[in-house]
């Protein structure tokens, strides 16, 4: 699935070079991703819907403080991917109740079949007793194809050869769950029907279900299916609504969009992929790491990096507007601040997301200072006690000595540290009561230290 978006990872590097202006970019962008998306067969809506909405959000928001606006819409890219195939987390895999009974379909060809065994090793690999039934009576070799399966790995199985399928379900989950006492039973149905009619299988999948009432149904959906998976999928979910998908043959040349139709089309979520025809070829699906594969972000990773890093800047500007409001800093805010100017960019940058704090036109060497000794500080702050950073006022001579040894740093070294924790305090004292004083203020020279 990793050629779901053929050329996606080369328009985004062509992207973030592109000299053209930002909005002649996003345009060009959205116009060859979206002939990518259907060479991938992804459902023409479904690419509509994506595109707006990433075009909307590129023009309309403005990246944080230290993000440029193309790195921006890079991540911008990635979390709609991301959104679309099921979000941040990874899908909850393990059963939330025992015992658990698990209803496959899917179409002829898409490896239900094969799928069951994955899933079944997976779950028996995890210390559970799992049964493995078939209801397939058109397929001739469904019945043996799956007993081998079962008996290669360990587990119960029950399937007949002739008979209702229905009846056959029913009869299959109340074996193994009484007979073999497993936690979970996983039965796979048919992919075709025998009077070739696609609504006499639907009707059949329906009746199992009305029957066994399973706890999931999973939808088998071959990577390479194509623009009628959204359609198929639909129709699957209509009749038997189903909770996750499972994407098998990833390890072809599919091109997969059709598994990305058949999210949207069910609203389920991908919860498995096979990549491979071993049974062992098997794994839970994670949408951000399977996006950032898509995109090619391991050629840009201090990218990603720079984005984890927002939540910090979030901490930094609630720290930073309570200590406006209160015209007070603490050291232990400094910490914060010197973390994120390291992880984010210029102090300058990251002061500018906090309302009110530009105000303070901190000098250039000030901030120039700060930043060329932020590891240092760093270290400083890590050597003193609670007590002292909640009140720096104790740090006398013999503390300043033994916060020095202690983090490799000299006396100047300290001192400076607190006489820029000193500045800033004044200048938030003065912004509390209305006269920021600028001229007159003796700027220490931050960028030297002295003893």
């Amino acid at each position: 699935m990793a050629s779901v978006f053929g050329r996606v990872r080369d328009l985004v590097s062509s992207f973030l070079r592109s000299s053209s202006s930002y909005e002649e970019s996003v345009n060009l962008f959205i116009k060859e991703f979206q002939k990518e998306l259907i060479r991938a067969d992804v459902n023409v809506k479904v690419v509509v819907n994506l595109t707006t909405r990433i075009r909307e959000r590129a023009l309309k928001e403005e990246p944080p403080p230290g993000v440029l606006k193309r790195e921006w819409f890079v991540k911008i890219v990635y979390d709609e991917l991301t959104n679309l195939l099921g979000g941040d987390t990874t899908p909850d895999v393990y059963p939330r109740k025992l015992p658990w009974v698990t209803l496959l379909v899917g179409v002829q060809g898409s490896g239900k079949t094969t799928t069951a065994g994955k899933i079944a090793l997976f779950y028996r690999r995890r210390g559970y007793r799992v049964g493995l039934a078939t209801t397939d009576t058109y397929r001739a070799a469904a019945y043996d194809q799956l007993k081998q399966i079962a008996d290669a790995i360990g587990v119960p199985f029950y399937g007949e050869r002739q008979g209702n399928p229905v009846e056959i379900a029913e009869r299959a989950v109340k074996t193994l769950l009484t007979d073999y006492a497993c936690d979970i039973v996983i039965v796979d149905t048919a992919g075709r029907h025998g009077y070739g009619k696609e609504e006499d299988l639907l009707r059949e999948m329906k009746e199992i279900a009305d029957t066994i009432k399973p706890d999931e149904v999973i939808l088998v959906v071959d990577a390479s299916i194509g623009q009628k998976a959204y359609d198929l999928a639909s129709k699957f979910h209509k009749w038997t609504p189903v909770g996750s998908i499972v994407v098998t043959k990833l390890d072809g040349t599919a091109r997969g969009g059709g598994a990305l139709s058949a999210v949207v089309a069910t609203g389920a979520r991908i919860k498995f992929v096979g990549d491979g025809e071993r049974l062992e070829d098997f794994e839970v699906f994670n949408p951000r790491r399977f996006v950032a594969r898509v995109l090619g972000l391991g050629d840009i990773e201090s990218l990603l990096e720079k984005f984890k890093t927002l939540e910090e800047s979030e901490e930094l500007k609630k720290r930073m507007e309570r200590a406006i409001a209160l015209g007070k800093i603490t050291l232990r805010d400094v910490y914060h601040q010197l973390r994120t100017v390291r992880k984010l960019g210029p102090l300058r940058k990251v002061l500018e997301l906090v309302p009110g704090f530009s105000f303070l036109k901190l000098g250039d060497d000030v901030l120039k200072g700060s930043e060329r000794n932020i590891d240092k500080w760093l270290s400083i702050l890590d050597s003193m006690t609670y007590r002292e950073l909640d009140d720096p006022g104790i740090i006398d001579r013999s503390r300043i000595r033994r916060i020095a040894l202690g983090s490799g740093t000299t006396p100047g070294d300290v001192r400076e540290l607190l006489k820029y924790y000193e500045l800033v305090n004044r200048m938030l004292r003065d912004l509390k009561r209305g006269k920021l004083r600028i001229k007159g203020i003796d700027v220490p020279n931050l960028g030297e230290a002295s003893e």
